[in-house]
């Protein structure tokens, strides 16, 4: 197993390489990063010109990226083109955020994603089975930003009305301060939670559903039962365990991509999260922090299909590394 995670690693490098050599080219060419300092009447021509020096941006984007991983690795990331502030407690700041609500709204999608994916497949047909099968298709059908939206729309309507405020509807309060603080970050944390985990339960309760009724039906199972085994130890032992190879890939993808993919529940709600520093960083052009989300992104992508892969030999032991 160690020389498998070793050399998957090692597999992953130029994978790295190549996808963060190719997004730093075609983020280079994407508008002149400056240009909004020299609209700017206040900022010194010779200010501009030592900024261009000092970032390389009088150099061609492939010696350019060169002095960006050199930043990656010695220097945090380096230094923001706008604010000249380092990018490296920038992104820790707003990663902790995103990765607050996703985590949440991850666990819970799985939780009652598996549980109701595998009740469905038990009582196949039956009123839970179509009722949660339509509640998916919506889930399925409706686009994250039109999800968050009617959320807003309705905290928004009920705070305005009755002037009961349960959720927040934009913002986040980024100051510590006890238990009051817990209870107010929850109160903004709770829609967008709500929206992604709305979309990720529809994913894996269809994914489990239809796992588990493949697994259910295979001569191994009516072998089983053939033999007098109680009918949960053939769920849970026999079915359950072989039905979550599926859903594991499904949900090391979509965790994974979730880091990234957060930015449009995070723009609705204005939440001050990776993927809302990302768009901010796109609106100004700042090419380092957007590369910096970029390589992020990449090696999350990375790590949960690594850490996916692993799980597969937990779940099925015929599955081996050598």
């Amino acid at each position: 197993m160690l020389t498998y995670i070793v050399r998957r690693i090692l597999y992953s490098i130029p994978v790295l390489f190549l996808a963060t050599f190719v997004s730093f080219i075609f983020v280079s060419y994407a508008g002149n990063p400056v240009s909004l300092l020299r609209q700017n009447p206040r900022v010194p021509k010779s200010t501009i010109e030592n900024l261009i020096h000092q970032q390389h941006l009088d150099v061609s984007p492939f010696v350019r990226y060169f002095y960006w991983l050199d930043s990656v690795f010695l220097h945090g990331f380096g230094k923001s083109l706008q604010t000249l502030q380092p990018i490296w407690p920038q992104m820790t700041r707003t990663m902790g955020h995103t990765l607050q609500f996703i985590v949440i709204s991850e666990v819970l999608a799985l939780v009652l994603g598996i549980a109701v994916g595998i009740y469905s497949a038990i009582r196949q047909y039956s009123v839970f089975d179509y009722s949660f099968t339509t509640i998916g298709f919506l889930g399925f059908a409706m686009p994250t930003f039109w999800l968050a939206l009617l959320l807003q729309i309705a905290f928004t309507d009920i705070f305005l009305h009755w002037n009961i405020r349960i959720f927040y509807t934009s913002g986040l309060n980024t100051l510590p301060g006890g238990p009051a603080w817990s209870l107010d970050r929850m109160q903004h944390l709770a829609l967008p939670v709500l929206t992604l985990l709305i979309i990720s339960f529809a994913l894996y309760s269809r994914y489990m559903r239809a796992s588990m009724l493949d697994v259910i039906n295979s001569d191994y199972v009516r072998t089983a039962r053939a033999k007098g085994v109680s009918e949960w130890r053939v769920i849970m032992k026999h079915v359950f365990r072989n039905a979550l190879i599926p859903i594991t890939t499904v949900a090391a993808l979509n965790f994974g991509a979730l880091i990234g993919g957060a930015i449009v529940t995070e723009t609705v709600f204005s939440l001050d999260g990776f993927g809302y520093w990302f768009i901010q960083a796109l609106n100004s052009l700042d090419i380092y922090e957007m590369m910096a989300y970029i390589f992020i992104t990449a090696v999350a992508v990375v790590v949960f299909n690594l850490i996916a892969d692993i799980m597969y030999g937990f779940l099925d032991p015929r599955i081996r590394y050598d």
